[in-house]
Order: C-alpha cells, then structure tokens, then sequence
C-alpha cells in the first residue's frame, strides 16, 4: 500500500545519508520533497503540513548539526514524527488495545458506510478476539435496509465459529439491538458486535440510526470501518462520523490494496481517534492490530520483522518445525518437505509480503516484480511437485529425462522450471550438510552467540532461514542504534 511513498522517501534519504555534513538548506530542501510525496499519496494538506513543520523544527536544530551521522538522524526524526502521526504519542508505537474492560458483555459498535467492508471486519474482529484472547463472542446484525445483510453476517459466523443473533424479520435496528444484549447477558458473552447498517453517504437518516442504537446499548467501542482505497474521501467520511458519533477507534480496510496510503496517515489526525486494527485481505483471519511503529517501519523501507516473526509463529507449527529440522540434519529432506516449506510461504502472505516485511528488501522486491516473479511461482513449484509420483517425491534423485518431461507435462509447466526447483532442493540439502558438519544447529547457534536459528535472534521459531534478528535488522548499525534509543 505504502510502495509509492516508500521509494519517494528512500530516494530522498539515500541522499542525505551520502552526505558528511547537512546545511540548514540541505535539510529545507529534502523537507521539501518529503511535503509532495505525502501530498502525492494522498495525504491531508493540513496533516501533511504540521508533519513537515514539525520534522524541520526538530531537523535543523542542534541535534543533527551536532551528530555524527547528521543524515541518520534526520530519518530518525521522521521515523519518530511518522509513529506520532499514525498512532499519537500516547501510544508509544504500539497497537491501541480495545477497551474490553467493562462489565460483560463488552458491546463493540461498528459503524462506516456501505461497501466499507464493514460486516467482513465484524466477523474478523469476533474471531481474532475468539482465537487469539479467549473471548465469548456473538454477532449481531442491526442492517435492515441492505438484502439479506443479516443473513451474509450469519455465514460469515459459521466460517468464524462464532454465534450469531437469530433474524427475526421486520425487527428494527434499536430492538434487534436490545435483544442481542439480553441474549448475551444470558449466555454469558464477554463480547456482543453490533453490526450497524451502512448508506451510500453521510445522511441524517444514517446519523439518527447510529445515536438510537447507541443510546440502547451504550457501547464501550465504536469503530469506524474505512475502506483506505477511498483515499481522501475515507478522511471526509471520517470527519463527517466524529463531528455525530463518539468514536473510540477506527478499522482500516483493504490495506492490502493498491491506495496510495494517504487515508491511514491522515486519519488518526482527523478523526483524533487511533487506527486499531487493519484488513489486510478478503480471508476472515486478514486482519491485523495497527502497531503505528511497525508500519512507520514499513514505509521507510526498514521492513517489519516483527510481524513477520508473529506471522511465522502463527502459520508454522512447532512440532512440524522440529521435524523437519531433524530430517534436514539426517540428510532425509524430500520433496514433500519442500512443499511444506513452499506452503508455509503461501500461508504467510506470499513472496511480496515477506519481501515488504524483510529491511532492506525494497530492491530485491523491485526486482522481483520486474522478473514478473510473484506468488505464481509458489504455485507452480507446488504444482511441478504434485505431479511427481510419491516414489520421486521421497526419492528426487529418480527423476532421469523422461520422468521429467511427464512432470512439466502434467504440472503445465516445463523442463527447465522442473531443473530448477530440483536444483533447489539439492542446494538446500547440501547446505544443512555444511551445517552438520559445523556441529548441527546447535553448534551454528553458539557460533552466531545465541539460542536461535542463525540471523533469527534469539529463539525465534525455526524453518526460516535468513530473518535478520534485533528489531530492524539489516540497517546501518549508527542508524540501528538510534533506533533503539527511542
């Protein structure tokens, strides 16, 4: 979402780090490219103007006259300017939690206009809350105005494994929303979501809806759901909800799209209100908390290691981790093995999303879309190895010329993608015999100073070779240091 503002902001600080000393010029002038690529991404010209102001103030004062690496430290004014914007200084970088403390059930309104993804990110929200905190949650449907609103919320509730309010046709929004609170009281819910009806604009129809229910079932969370392809226009409607409704945070949907990621810094100055939580997809687990810090990060191309540890966490089981290193250490790692490992990157997110998370990765992603390289290739590896017999899936080394040309033949690829992922595994395999003969895992782990996987940084789960450690590792060392002293 960010790739366009990312490189415009690389360029300009690549720059700055090629230079000894920094003129109060050198710094207006970056400063100044900096204002047009938030502009040309769609940020609030009053947003984007106070970041500037804010960021030269603190520029060409005697903290980067005086530094060492005076090019560094001005992108660790922007980095800390960019968190500030995203998520408030009252957040210190993190994710807002939802204010769930209350006597149950803790009631989360969700409220946005139709087609914002807001019935999608209900569902979402209640399962993420089911699966990762252990809550008991229930969704509601108050949207009597779209077809069959209320019946797309009751299967989204049965993929989620969540329990949905019964429909009981021609109940208005205010009494459906009565009763969803006395049936969660007597089921002992901790989380009731209201799914609120939504219209094409901002009316007073809408707004008169969005205080009745409100009034009814005095919630502890009211999130606005925006769609951030809407650019600009998601700030208006932002806006138009905060002057009428007592918002507590906002939900950002279609963060995985192409939008030019103007919405997402602008919204938490608009509204006053913190981003806490961002749809990264159309899967109902595509939802993640907003960590302003993480995706400062992301933007100025120091990558998300941390979400991609999590990630791994999550998708990665360890017993499955273990196995496979095992294997890998007795010389047994197959094709089957290698289709895991190729699954397991699907289930990520694909190449482009571990690309973007990765620091320093922002060429090699840049090549990679110029090689037409994406997350087809995962897919046809996978399909070159399904059309291997289960004898050449164990046993690689059967595959002679003709069996070869019955792989690429039946996958719908050909001999020479069939070579190279053959050539992958046999690389793969030679390097856990250097490995070994280092002293396994073990020894390679006391060699790099640590418990963990080499480049993992202490104890991060294993079966993904190369994650540089530490935070935002892969930096400039000057730069990672100050980092870390924020």
């Amino acid at each position: 979402m960010f790739d366009t503002l990312s490189d415009r902001l690389t360029n300009v600080f690549d720059r700055l780090r090629g230079r000894g000393a920094l003129s109060e010029q050198d710094v207006r002038d970056a400063m100044r490219e900096v204002r047009v690529a938030l502009l040309e991404a769609d940020v609030a010209l009053p947003v984007a103007r106070q970041f500037i102001e804010r960021v030269t103030e603190r520029a060409i004062g005697q903290e980067v006259v005086k530094s060492v690496t005076p090019g560094q430290q001005v992108i660790k004014i922007v980095n800390d300017e960019l968190i500030d914007m995203l998520g408030g200084e009252e957040s210190d970088g993190e994710a807002t939690p939802l204010n769930l403390a209350v006597t149950p059930p803790a009631i989360i309104m969700m409220v946005g206009l139709q087609g914002s993804g807001k019935t999608t990110s209900t569902a979402k929200i209640a399962k993420l809350l089911k699966e990762k905190e252990g809550k008991k949650a229930m969704m509601a449907s108050l949207d009597v105005n779209r077809p069959a609103a209320q019946e797309q919320l009751a299967v989204l509730g049965e993929q989620a494994d969540v329990a949905t309010l019964p429909i009981v046709p021609g109940q208005q929004p205010v009494d459906i929303a009565k009763r969803a609170l006395n049936a969660a009281k007597l089921q002992n819910i901790d989380v009731l979501l209201l799914d609120t009806a939504g219209r094409l604009h901002v009316d007073e129809a809408l707004m008169a809806e969005m205080k009745a229910v409100a009034g009814a079932a005095d919630p502890a969370e009211v999130l606005l759901v925006v769609d951030a392809l809407t650019g600009q226009d998601a700030v208006n409607v932002a806006q138009s909800f905060t002057d009428e409704v007592p918002l507590t945070g906002v939900v950002l949907t279609r963060m995985d799209g192409d939008a030019r990621g103007g919405a997402a810094l602008s919204m938490r100055a608009v509204t006053g209100k913190p981003i806490k939580f961002a749809g990264t997809g159309e899967k109902l687990d595509a939802i993640e908390r907003f960590h302003p810090a993480r995706v400062a990060d992301r933007i100025l191309g120091m990558g998300d290691v941390v979400s991609l540890v999590e990630k791994a966490a999550e998708t990665i089981k360890a017993e499955d981790a273990e196995e496979l290193a095992k294997k890998m250490m007795a010389g047994k790692f197959d094709m089957n093995d290698l289709r895991k490992q190729l699954q397991q990157m699907q289930n990520m997110g694909g190449l482009g999303m571990l690309a973007g998370m990765m620091p320093g990765m922002k060429k090699a992603k840049a090549a990679m879309a110029n090689a037409e390289m994406d997350d087809k290739v995962l897919l046809h590896m996978d399909a070159i190895i399904g059309s291997m017999t289960k004898k050449e899936r164990a046993h690689p080394q059967l595959l002679n010329a003709k069996r070869k040309k019955r792989v690429a033949a039946g996958s719908g690829t050909s001999v020479q993608e069939v070579n190279k992922i053959l050539k992958m595994h046999q690389e793969m395999g030679r390097a856990m015999k250097q490995i070994k003969k280092m002293g396994g895992l073990k020894g390679l782990a006391a060699m790099f100073g640590g418990g963990g996987m080499p480049g993992m940084g202490g104890g991060a789960p294993g079966g993904m070779p190369g994650l540089p450690g530490g935070g935002a590792g892969g930096l400039p060392p000057d730069l990672q240091n100050l980092l870390n002293k924020k």
